[in-house]
């Protein structure tokens, strides 16, 4: 239960509603979801609320998910721009106990992968109740020594409110790569854009007089719209020396999302409503060296890494109505840089028993 592995064919049996809804193959994590469909999960591990990322790590080929400084949530996580049927495995590791995961993972890190080939092609479309609408197309190929993979997903759905989410959203993904025995590396170009309209918490005051029915809202122009374009590359090598994995990437991502939470408690005229709006561009390397020692007859794995990050953040607090701009609380420009070396050590003395420092 601490840490393990759940295989793609587990991971194709779940029943997913949203694509966030993946992790909980892992066990004793709760996703759930509050203020639209567009927004960042909610986790719960191990008896804690993470917020929408604060303490959970996940990576996606090697890509951090969470964001750092973030203008709704510090480790925001949106995994929204997941395509459930490219998934290949998932790993998971609990506690604050593994060197090389680092910022956001106190409570647990989970990392996935997306698949280089499909053993056939995809094409499918849904419809369901409450204006739910699913297409996805994709396929991979052979491209001279490697392979293309890419596909497109378009998903619509309302839920049960008063007024309708109409959440919409595209993913579309392009990838190549290779595999030649010891080496083997993908380049993956990702794009997501969703918005949607949210149904806030209400008073209970408000259904119970009949104001308001309980799906519905005060203030109906509450929602959000995001956007994330990503590229990635990865690379791995095994030889005499060990493995050697690097992973390179850089996204744009851009939010802006629109809550009241008080209604008419400060502004009785124009209302409470505010506009929280984050736009980065982040870049980051990894890259690590594993081997094995053998010392009097028990293996010794070791592990040094280095990890780069830079963000360059826009973001701030807006006061606004109906998502018109009226004044602005505040405006923030960062310039975030970070390095972190490790060294990891791993023996297996007994059976059951492993030290790690």
């Amino acid at each position: 239960a601490n840490e393990g592995t759940v295989l793609k064919q587990q991971l194709d049996l779940r029943t997913v509603y949203r694509p966030g809804e993946l992790l909980e193959a892992v066990p004793g994590l709760v996703v759930t979801q509050h203020s639209g469909e567009g927004k960042a999960n909610q986790y719960f591990l191990r008896g804690f609320n993470l917020d929408h990322g604060t303490d959970l790590r996940i990576t996606v080929d090697g890509m951090l998910v969470n964001q750092r400084s973030h203008g709704h949530g510090q480790g925001w996580s949106d995994t929204n721009f997941l395509i459930p049927e490219l998934i290949s495995s998932m790993q998971y590791l609990k506690g604050p106990y593994y060197a090389a995961q680092g910022d956001f993972s106190s409570a647990g890190a989970v990392s996935l992968g997306y698949v280089n080939t499909l053993p056939k092609g995809i094409a499918s479309y849904g419809l369901g109740e409450q204006g739910f609408m699913r297409g996805l197309v994709a396929k991979s190929r052979k491209a001279g020594d490697g392979n293309i993979l890419y596909a497109l997903e378009l998903l619509t759905k309302d839920g049960p409110w008063i007024k309708h989410e109409d959440f919409k959203k595209f993913n579309a993904v392009l990838r190549y790569s290779q595999d030649n025995g010891p080496t083997r590396f993908n380049v993956t170009a990702m794009g997501y854009g969703g918005k949607w309209n949210s149904t806030d918490q209400i008073p209970l005051r408000a259904v119970a007089s009949g104001l308001i029915p309980r799906l519905g809202t005060v203030d109906p122009s509450d929602g959000g719209k995001s956007h994330r374009f990503s590229l990635s590359g990865a690379l791995e090598h095994a030889g005499r020396f060990g493995k050697t994995q690097l992973n390179l990437y850089t996204l744009h991502t851009n939010l802006a999302l629109f809550s009241n939470f008080t209604y008419f408690l400060n502004d009785p005229v124009n209302g409470d409503q505010f506009s929280q709006f984050d736009k980065r561009f982040q870049s980051a390397m990894n890259l690590n060296q594993a081997w094995v020692n053998k010392i009097g007859g028990f293996e010794v794995e070791n592990t040094v890494g280095v990890q780069f990050q830079n963000d360059i953040i826009d973001n701030g607090l807006l006061s606004t109505k109906q998502r018109q701009t009226l004044s602005t609380t505040r405006k923030d420009h960062i310039n975030q840089n970070s390095i972190g070396l490790y060294y990891q050590n791993s023996i297996q003395w007994l059976e059951k028993f492993r030290s790690v420092t």
